[in-house]
């Protein structure tokens, strides 16, 4: 009995991994897509639907275990062991019991469920956040406040404890990020209360080696009198303050480590921000839309395509309505599966938080869109790269960049596909022409890379702008030199 209860509930353990398993995707890291963040929804409901049930079984198995200990405490009576001795059905009925009732005791509690609970949760089949995944969560915070001048307060909805804070205040601290690093300590102290794992006297320490650090010796000093107001015997504590007062007599100036600078300091950030130069809008809004029939094109004829000059030199073109909704479905749920830590040529760099994966053109919907690429640009994609999904992270970005680079066979070409809208940030940008583009659900826009001279346009350099708050989904179609020889034939003149 106890055996077969054992085993129903171990089933039942079983049967809730295996359905979190199928809604996982064991290997990946997390915090580099936030469509995996999405996922960890669901699976936080299943690691909560599993726990709850290996409660249920170990509390059923102490139940039983009583009754049966209740059973053959009557059925021993604790008889007087010369007496069984004496009787041998006494003697046949312990023996019995010894040997069927305890035997099934001994194996039934070696079978723990405890064991093979810990055993499933460290499979390797739930997916539960690496350390890798807390960290870079993290930066992603930290990301987001650099890029759009956030005070934590800015950022945070809800509640958010001491014991948050001042981790993502240490993260910042170990990337030489001091003052939010400071801003997150001076968070977590006002959050602080009785149950923090933090206490003031780290948090004081912590804020006053912060301000030393960013070179605000006053606001240190301040802090580590506070520190010392607590506990007048540290005497470490003491040293440093000697040293603070003496640095302060050496230093001209105690820049303000309260206030953020939200002065622009380069054209990506100040992009980002929506800061956008009125030459620049004025410029913008002197551009044109049309319908473009691609120069022609059977397939455009009854249905040309929505075209938008978003910027002229180097002209990027927008073309709305260029992807179908139910498209846009089918390409993500081809790349979720697949979808792996997104490299540059150097590996896995901090300057690009994404995933993403290259499609196969065997699939209708990839090739479809790929056709229409065709017909949009009037390129062949013989030697294209494959169709590229990527999926934004926490604080999710590219920094500035170029698709080309001087290569044999380069990258002529971007067309870029916006599968998602994103309600702040997330913006392509290009820096060294001061244009910021807001992604729209089924646009794209294409610009050329190269020069037809064939040089590398360096005003082409461009950038994907943090996700602060959104799902980014877009998808790249790089397209190449060879092959479009006489599509967009070459200049012998160094200024094209």
């Amino acid at each position: 009995m106890f055996g077969g209860l054992s085993g129903m509930i171990m089933k039942k353990l079983l049967s809730l991994v295996t359905c979190v398993w199928i809604a996982s995707t064991a290997g990946h890291e997390i915090f580099s897509s936030t469509d995996q963040v999405m996922q960890l929804v669901e699976e936080e409901r299943y690691l909560l639907d599993i726990f709850k049930e290996y409660i249920d079984a170990e509390e059923e198995n102490l139940n039983t275990l009583k009754a049966i200990h209740k059973r053959l405490t009557q059925l021993s009576n604790f008889e007087d062991s010369e007496e069984i001795m004496n009787d041998p059905v006494a003697a046949y009925k312990l023996i019995r019991r010894l040997r069927n009732e305890w035997l099934s005791i001994v194996n039934s509690t070696q079978e723990s469920l405890y064991e093979a609970f810990q055993n499933l949760l460290h499979s390797g089949v739930l997916k539960i956040p690496s350390n890798e995944d807390l960290e870079g969560a993290a930066l992603g915070l930290i990301e987001l406040q650099d890029i759009y001048k956030l005070y934590p307060e800015d950022m945070i909805e809800g509640f958010f404890s001491s014991d948050e804070a001042f981790h993502v205040g240490l993260v910042a601290f170990e990337q030489e990020k001091f003052q939010f690093a400071f801003h997150w300590f001076l968070y977590s102290l006002e959050m602080l209360y009785q149950d923090s794992s933090v206490t003031k006297q780290q948090l004081l320490y912590h804020l006053s080696f912060s301000a030393y650090k960013f070179g605000s010796l006053s606001v240190a000093i301040n802090f580590i009198i506070q520190h010392l107001n607590l506990d007048p015997t540290d005497e470490n504590a003491s040293y440093i303050l000697t040293l603070y007062r003496t640095l302060q007599h050496l230093r001209s100036s105690d820049p303000d480590i309260y206030t953020l600078n939200t002065e622009s300091t380069d054209s990506y950030g100040a992009l980002c921000r929506g800061e956008v130069d009125r030459r620049t809008s004025r410029r913008q809004r002197a551009l044109s839309c049309r319908y473009s029939t691609g120069g022609g094109n059977p397939r455009l004829i009854l249905a040309p395509l929505k075209e938008e000059i978003e910027w002229d030199e180097p002209q990027i073109i927008r073309y709305h309505d260029i992807i179908s909704d139910k498209e846009i479905e089918i390409l993500k749920n081809l790349s979720r599966p697949q979808l792996s830590r997104s490299m540059i040529y150097s590996g896995i760099s901090k300057i690009r938080v994404s995933q993403s994966v290259f499609l196969d053109e065997d699939d209708a919907v990839v090739a479809r869109v790929t056709q229409r690429i065709a017909d949009a640009t009037g390129l062949s994609m013989e030697t294209a790269e494959k169709l590229h999904v990527q999926n934004y992270g926490i604080g999710g970005k590219y920094e500035p960049h170029y698709d080309a680079w001087y290569q044999v066979n380069e990258r002529i070409a971007t067309f870029l596909i916006y599968m998602s809208d994103v309600k702040i940030g997330g913006a392509t940008v290009f820096p060294k022409v001061g244009v910021a583009l807001q992604p729209k659900k089924g646009s794209a826009v294409f610009w050329y890379n190269l020069e037809k001279n064939g040089d590398v346009d360096l005003r082409t350099e461009h950038a994907g702008c943090p996700v602060f708050v959104g799902n980014k989904w877009v998808a790249n179609k790089w397209i190449h030199e060879f092959g479009q020889e006489f599509r967009r034939p070459c200049s012998l003149s160094e200024w094209e």
